[in-house]
């Protein structure tokens, strides 16, 4: 075991388990104060060629055990003892990165990639004709707005509702089969007819030539939701006289719909067509359609025409404007005086029903052999706007998008080249200038990189000095260093002797 130091000496006069070292480029110096002698020799002195003296710290172990900590003392921490403070240049605690954050280092480099393109100052002084690149630049910038404007304007008008009126042609025709006298072959036929009913849009010459370049034609039964044939009931009685089709989730669309009956006679029908209107629409109740002149539309056409309605005869409550006080046609269509301007959508519902078909009165004629006869109705339907599918394709279009990218890379790679070469110029024109101060000036750059490289934050020019050391932290320093080496010791006797710390 080791023994406890003498009460009257604070710390431990250094003994065979403490050596002192040497560290090369240290020349021994005056006595120092307080009565420790004369400092030691650091080695033989170096030999002035007009180099630079080797770094300090070139051999310093970097090595961090329990030793070097005083008693009750957490690892990392070393506060300077009682009465002493840190010299400055002692704390080599690692300043936080300069970068900041890792989402600040993102923004800053977002922010870097937008500037850049544009070039230095400096460099448009050098040469004028860089002064093109920038107008081009700027116009660039302009540009870029008014495209992410304009396509801010298409997606906002995308999500409404495009709709132009177009006429659809339908065809209504029927053919008249014969019947045929038993032949020789024994077979015979009744009389009957054929019902055709079928239909295309009417198109002007610019929906023609987008269709022609799309090569996309809407099929007739997509324009209905349903069609239903009503033949003559006092000939094909009331369970043969009905032909109906209703749309459903799964139905394929067609070109047309046929109907074919056994019959020698003409016959009187009557065809249905319920329009698939998108959005819904709605047909109005008489008497409110009779006030706001609206027959059938859709349900925010129908609100917004009532609030126009409330708005010209000055129908909203002066105290509460949540409150319309109903005049005497409201009052008697929604059947109240004063309701919410909340609760129109609700008391509309019972006010709104389902559209009117369309109704085409037809005779089937049966005159003549093999007589086919046509009929032709005009009727306006609803159809998405053709721009809205240049728009959409404006939106989704990317072709251009990779060509501009790469192009920026260039961009990017060239004016990272002009700045390099700018930095090159400026050095090799400094060195030009002043050879002197520019060869004291890049040792001093290259000594403080080097600090930054070897982790040490310090002034070596001042370490490397023996007056440095002179002051008056220096004696608790060695103090310091030889209780710690003498703490470490005792640890790890401890350690192999399997004593623990009571």
């Amino acid at each position: 075991m080791m023994q406890q130091p003498h009460g009257q000496h604070r710390y431990p006069p250094p003994g065979p388990q403490v050596r002192s070292y040497q560290q090369p480029g240290y020349p021994g110096g005056p006595p120092r104060p307080g009565g420790y002698g004369p400092g030691p020799q650091m080695g033989p002195r170096m030999m002035s060629h007009g180099g630079m003296p080797p770094h300090p710290y070139a051999a310093r172990d970097k090595t961090k055990d329990l030793g070097s900590m005083r008693p009750g003392m957490s690892p990392g921490m070393h506060p300077p003892p009682h009465g002493m403070q840190t010299p400055h240049g002692m704390d080599r605690k690692r300043p936080p990165d300069p970068r900041g954050t890792p989402q600040q280092m993102k923004q800053a480099k977002k922010k870097k990639k937008v500037a850049d393109k544009i070039l230095p100052q400096r460099v448009r002084d050098l040469v004028p004709e860089s002064q093109a690149y920038m107008d081009l630049l700027a116009f660039e910038r302009k540009l870029d707005a008014t495209i992410m404007r304009k396509r801010l304007d298409i997606q906002e008008a995308l999500k409404r509702p495009m709709k132009q009126k177009r006429k659809l042609r339908i065809f209504i025709s029927n053919t008249f089969y014969p019947a045929k006298a038993e032949g020789e072959d024994g077979d015979e036929t009744v009389a009957s007819w054929e019902l055709r009913v079928e239909g295309r849009l009417l198109e002007d010459a610019a929906s023609a030539k987008l269709n022609d370049n799309s090569k996309m034609k809407r099929k007739f039964s997509s324009f209905f939701k349903s069609l239903v044939i009503e033949l003559d009931k006092e000939l094909y009685g009331p369970d043969n006289h009905l032909v109906e089709w209703h749309r459903t989730p799964t139905t394929q669309e067609t070109d047309g719909f046929q109907v074919k009956r056994p019959g020698d006679q003409n016959v009187k029908c009557t065809v249905l067509l319920m329009l698939d209107y998108q959005p819904p629409q709605f047909k109005l109740d008489p008497r409110l359609a009779r006030i706001l002149g609206v027959h059938t539309q859709t349900r925010p056409v129908i609100i917004n025409a009532l609030w126009q309605y409330i708005k010209t005869h000055k129908l909203q409550d002066h105290h509460e404007r949540e409150y319309i006080n109903c005049d005497k046609y409201l009052e008697q269509i929604f059947e109240c005086k004063r309701m919410k301007f909340a609760e129109i959508p609700g008391k509309l519902h019972n006010l709104l029903m389902p559209p009117d078909p369309i109704v085409i009165n037809h005779v089937i004629t049966v005159e003549g052999p093999d007589a086919r006869k046509t009929a032709c109705y005009d009727i306006d339907v609803e159809v998405d706007d053709t721009l809205k599918q240049q728009m959409n394709s404006f939106l989704l279009s990317t072709a251009s998008q990779h060509e501009i990218g790469s192009l920026d890379s260039k961009i990017h790679e060239t004016v990272e080249t002009i700045n390099q070469l700018k930095t090159s110029r400026e050095f090799f024109l400094s060195f030009t200038k002043n050879p002197q101060e520019f060869i004291n000036n890049w040792l001093i750059s290259q000594s403080r990189d080097l600090k930054t490289m070897t982790d040490v934050v310090g002034n070596p020019e001042e370490e490397r000095r023996a007056d440095y050391y002179y002051q008056p932290w220096s004696q608790e320093a060695v103090c310091r260093y030889f209780y710690s080496k003498v703490q470490q010791r005792r640890m790890e006797l401890e350690q192999a002797l399997g004593i623990r710390n009571s």
